[in-house]
This record gives structure tokens, sequence and C-alpha cells, in this order.
């Protein structure tokens, strides 16, 4: 499968890396084609790997990835084009971080709203599925980073764009048991701003290597 990978940083190089090691076409976005840092990514990946500007890796994808800063993902959406993710599976990944007010920064854009709706909201043509924005990059591609049963949630308008991304979470490792449906887009709200007590235990724990389960 092609897909397009929105943004150069640990999330979207992670996912990227992760998706040529299954097999798949991948090609990072970034503001303009050349960037420094996609251009590494693509030399380290191997020949199933290429980078252009977000509008190209956004054409090119039948899926794409958001994984951008949070607080920019709607203008680099916006210059992917809304043409060019009309109809695909957008995974937001991204997360609204804050750092105006010092670390530990504020998180998402509060109770009554989320990136992910906004997104959807932004590009009705587009199916949005919010999923793997809470935990580490390295667990998102593998889940056996943490020991245990653990899990990732997924949440979106449309069942069969969510289920398209269950298969992909399965490729990368996660159980079918353990990807949990939240429902709606609106549940992006939940996930989000757990981020916040995520980045509180990041410090109890000392590093990312963690996850949540739900205990029934």
């Amino acid at each position: 499968m092609n897909v397009g990978v929105l943004g150069t940083g640990m999330v979207g190089s992670a996912i990227a890396s992760r998706l040529v090691a299954l097999g798949h076409e991948v090609r990072m976005g970034s503001r303009e084609a050349g960037n420094e840092k996609a251009r590494e990514w693509v030399l380290g990946a191997g020949p199933n790997a290429s980078e252009g500007a977000f509008a190209d890796a956004a054409a090119f994808g039948e899926l794409v990835f958001n994984c951008t800063a949070g607080e920019h993902s709607i203008a680099a959406l916006e210059q992917a084009g809304a043409a060019n993710l009309a109809g695909k599976v957008l995974v937001d990944v991204a997360n609204v971080l804050d750092f105006s007010g010092g670390r530990p920064p504020a998180v998402g854009v509060g109770t009554k709203d989320s990136l992910g709706e906004q997104i959807q909201r932004a590009f009705p043509d587009a199916k949005v599925v919010k999923a793997l924005n809470t935990m580490n990059c390295d667990v998102m591609v593998d889940p056996t980073k943490v020991p245990g049963e653990h899990d990732v949630f997924i949440c979106g308008e449309d069942g069969d764009a969510k289920a398209q991304v269950a298969g992909v979470l399965r490729e990368f490792g996660w159980p079918a048991e353990h990807i949990v449906d939240l429902g709606g887009i609106s549940a992006a709200r939940g996930t989000e701003l757990y981020v916040a007590l995520w980045l509180n235990l990041w410090g109890v724990v000392g590093s990312g290597r963690f996850n949540i389960a739900l205990v029934r």
C-alpha cells in the first residue's frame, strides 16, 4: 500500500520506518520537498521510501498519517490539500502541546473540542481516525516495547476507516483485542487530554516505555 506520512519528527520517522519495514511504499511529507530530515530518512529507509512536500505525500498515499505538531496540523493539512485528502483515511496521531508557559506544556484544545474534531470539520471529505496519540512513538509501532497487555485507542466517524486503521495497527503488532474503539471522533477529546497525565507519568517512570491498560 502507498502511505503518506506528514511530519519529519520522531513520530513521523518511527511510523514511516515501520511501514517501510512492513513492505509498504511510504512518502514522507514536509513543508518543502528536499527537507534535510526527510532526505536523511529516505537514505536510511531504503528503496520503498521517498519524500516530498506535504501535498506530494498526501497525493501519493492511499492512507495518510498526520504526524505534524498538533498546533500546526491544520495549516500543514491545508498545505497537503483538501483534494489530496478527499475520500482517504487520515490517521491523526498529533497532540496540541503549548510550551508558552514552560514545562510541562498545556495539553489539548479544551474539554468541548479536540484536534481530531477540528481536522474532521476542516476536511469533511477525509475519513479522520484518531489513533496512537496516547503513547511514545517507539511503543506505537512495537507494543512489545512495554511488557504485558496494554491498549491502543481509535475513534472516528467511519467504521470502514477505523477497520482499515485497526488492520495497520495489527501489522504493527497490536493484538485485535487490545485495539479499543471508543466510538465517534469526539472521543478524541479524552485521548488528547489524557496526554497531560501521560506527561506526568513520564516524569515518574523516567522514560516513555509505558502504556495504559484497560482492566475489566
